[in-house]
């Protein structure tokens, strides 16, 4: 069958390109057409459509000063859906982008799934009325999201579990920190993970708060997790201190080998916390981005890890919050009290718990396959 895949930003072309290869499992004549990141181009052994760094706009300001490109690569999706005639289109989060596109290509009669549910039960709820018109199934990755879709509002679902379980499971560490450090060219001293997010925006309003606090932590080093799709120049413009580092694209090997970690809220909290990485959760963007969201999104936390679990496991330091001085007071208490660690740990363990088994990509492929041959 011929499926077009629409995912958006780095965990979405992670989690396109797992389901791409159980999805060739199931149908070995599958062909695919792509929007996406270079995981999801290999899995499929096929040219993208765009890449996800060329139209990955978040937030109010940006989208405003992007919009021209968006409504063109709007256009230009639905005009490529009509002449490619897909048998089904999977959209992969991305819900701004994708929830545009998904009324369109329910009106060719063409399959409609979508794998890791919007964020609706936060904000935009009325955004279940599209869904339940134009999107014939929804994979969701968390229990209390099926009951909410179900219970609140009359439409099944599939739960299959969170995708990042396996990307987790199906890593191996694969060197010692001596050999980490040294392959890395970094000092023998214990190590701050620095993650300061995977969009260029999200860097730019975070990071020289994130490092400026390395000084006061002198048994430790900083090292960013860097992406190579930003330059290594790009990162040490925003660099002020002695004690700070980079390495690229090892960012599970990095969280492994840390003692503690500052991470931009995202996908990378929940991954740190499955990695059983203590960490301090943070988020500075434009203001009035940050005050239009605070008047719609019904969640008392910002991280992951506190909102699956639904109290406040880890600091998050959110706006004039994140600065130095609290920063660096959340940081300390986690890497020198043992029991604030120790308790941590102890609920990341009960938040693996929440997310259900391993499988969540192999699941929807199966699903996927069986209602499209029913």
């Amino acid at each position: 069958m011929r499926y077009y895949v629409i995912a958006g930003e780095a965990s979405g072309d992670l989690h396109g390109a797992r389901l791409i290869t159980e999805i060739i499992q199931n149908d070995s004549a599958a062909t695919f057409r792509i929007w996406g990141g270079d995981l999801m181009q290999k899995a499929a052994n096929t040219e993208l459509v765009k890449h996800y760094k060329t139209y990955d706009h978040m937030g109010i300001v940006e989208v405003i000063k992007h919009l021209n490109i968006i409504l063109k690569n709007i256009r230009f999706c639905k005009n490529d859906i009509k002449e490619w005639k897909p048998d089904a289109i999977i959209f992969i989060d991305f819900p701004g982008f994708n929830l545009k596109i998904a009324p369109f290509a329910k009106k060719l009669g063409t399959r409609t799934f979508f794998y890791i549910s919007p964020t609706v039960w936060a904000w935009k709820e009325k955004r279940v009325n599209l869904i339940k018109k134009c999107i014939d199934h929804m994979f969701v990755e968390l229990p209390f999201v099926k009951d909410f879709y179900e219970s609140r509002h009359n439409y099944k679902v599939d739960f299959v579990g969170h995708p990042l379980l396996d990307s987790i499971a199906d890593f191996k560490e694969s060197e010692t920190f001596d050999s980490f450090v040294q392959k890395n060219n970094l000092l023998s001293k214990k190590i701050i993970a620095v993650l300061p997010g995977s969009r260029e925006y999200e860097i730019r309003e975070n990071l020289k708060t994130m490092q400026e606090i390395s000084d006061n932590f002198p048994d430790f080093q900083f090292v960013i997790a860097g992406m190579s799709r930003f330059s290594e120049s790009f990162y040490k413009q925003f660099i002020t201190k002695h004690n700070v580092f980079i390495v690229f694209d090892q960012t599970y090997e990095l969280i492994l080998k840390a003692h503690a970690a500052i991470v931009v809220s995202g996908t990378a909290t929940l991954e740190t916390a499955l990695l059983n990485v203590p960490e301090v959760i943070v988020y500075q963007t434009n203001p009035f981005t940050f005050y239009i969201a605070k008047l719609f999104v019904k969640l008392s936390f910002l991280g992951l890890p506190n909102i699956i679990m639904n109290r406040e496991i880890v600091p998050e330091l959110l706006q004039k919050d994140m600065n130095s001085a609290n920063l660096h007071q959340a940081l300390t208490a986690i890497t020198q009290n043992k029991d604030t660690r120790e308790a941590i740990q102890k609920s990341y363990a009960e938040l693996r718990n929440k997310l259900g088994n391993e499988g969540a990509a192999q699941r929807t492929a199966h699903f996927i396959n069986q209602y499209l041959l029913n």
